[in-house]
């Protein structure tokens, strides 16, 4: 899915109260848009927030004190070609930082531009860091998936498998043990980065779970703080499968690690047979500290291989010497 689109009007009313700033300029079109080819450009967040820099144009331009000491520095004709050169690079939105007054030549260009300026008294650092977060969520590309999103030993993990195999009440169990729940029935997936990928519930279902038989459950009210989560880095995909498709379309100790592609980026996997008896919590939290010994480099299955290499070599000197 595309990067939302994100005007100045939103940008500052959603961090009205956090960063305290006012708009002093540029009033002209407060539905301005952040260049759609700039957002899809953009690497990261990083892209589009930070300090003056005349090398890439369409982005949030910060200004704190150096660069307000930068543009005072100069007078006349000098003044208005540094203020040109940042209007020229079509910022969506400049922000005076540090509670610095910003130079009345500034503001009367940012009117003319019709380029949004706000001011704020919060320090530039905390800004971008503010500002670059909110993109980094926006502008994300973002998916939905039909599963139960948990926080599992600090793991983000996502339970699958079609309906009615249990999903919810395995959710259900897997909070009574001390996990967490994200989200249930439906997560919403945002690549927030290269290498990350950050699931959050939508609004609609916030701290609830559904089990068949009883309904809606409110998890936050039964069980308490603790229980919910407001988010969490997908780290692991927990696919639920009948005990005859297992049989037949997967491996019992698969060869590779499994994994599945979100949003572009491959996310590990496992796959557990549901079948009378078993005890799936259990198999749910040995396969997430299976997966933290492998992010942290321990692989049991090769381990396995190579032991079982060395006694065939052991077994096969025994035979030559003998």
């Amino acid at each position: 899915m595309k990067p939302t689109s994100i005007s100045a009007d939103r940008l500052f009313e959603e961090h009205r109260e956090a960063l305290r700033w006012e708009w002093i300029a540029g009033h002209a079109h407060p539905e301005r848009r952040f260049d759609e080819a700039a957002l899809l450009d953009a690497q990261s967040a990083a892209d589009l927030v930070g300090y003056l820099n005349y090398i890439h144009p369409y982005r949030v331009q910060i200004v704190g004190t150096r660069e307000v000491a930068y543009l005072s520095q100069a007078s006349g004709d000098v003044l208005d070609r540094r203020i040109s050169r940042i209007v020229t690079l079509e910022p969506p939105v400049i922000i005076v930082a540090d509670g610095q007054t910003p130079p009345d030549r500034l503001i009367a260009m940012c009117d003319r531009a019709e380029i949004p300026l706000f001011t704020t008294t919060e320090s530039a650092g905390h800004v971008i860091d503010v500002v670059r977060a909110y993109l980094a969520h926006v502008c994300a590309n973002r998916t939905t998936r039909h599963g139960v999103f948990m926080d599992i030993l600090g793991l983000g993990v996502l339970l699958t498998g079609e309906s009615g195999l249990g999903k919810s009440e395995l959710g259900l169990e897997l909070i009574s043990r001390g996990h967490g729940l994200v989200a249930d029935d439906a997560v919403d997936f945002f690549r927030i980065a290269q290498t990350a990928i950050e699931g959050r519930c939508p609004d609609l279902l916030m701290n609830l779970l559904e089990v068949r038989g009883i309904g809606l459950l409110d998890i936050k009210a039964i069980f308490g703080e603790t229980a919910v989560r407001r988010k969490m880095r997908l780290k692991l995909i927990v696919h639920l499968v009948r005990k005859e498709t297992m049989e037949r379309d997967f491996e019992r100790l698969p060869y590779e690690p499994l994994y599945e592609d979100v949003l572009g980026m491959p996310v590990r996997k496992v796959v557990i047979a549901v079948d009378a008896g078993r005890n799936l919590a259990v198999l749910v939290e040995a396969a997430v500290r299976n997966t933290i010994l492998q992010l942290r480099g321990i692989d049991t299955y090769r381990e396995f291989v190579e032991r079982h290499q060395r006694a065939i070599e052991e077994g096969l000197n025994d035979s030559a010497a003998g």
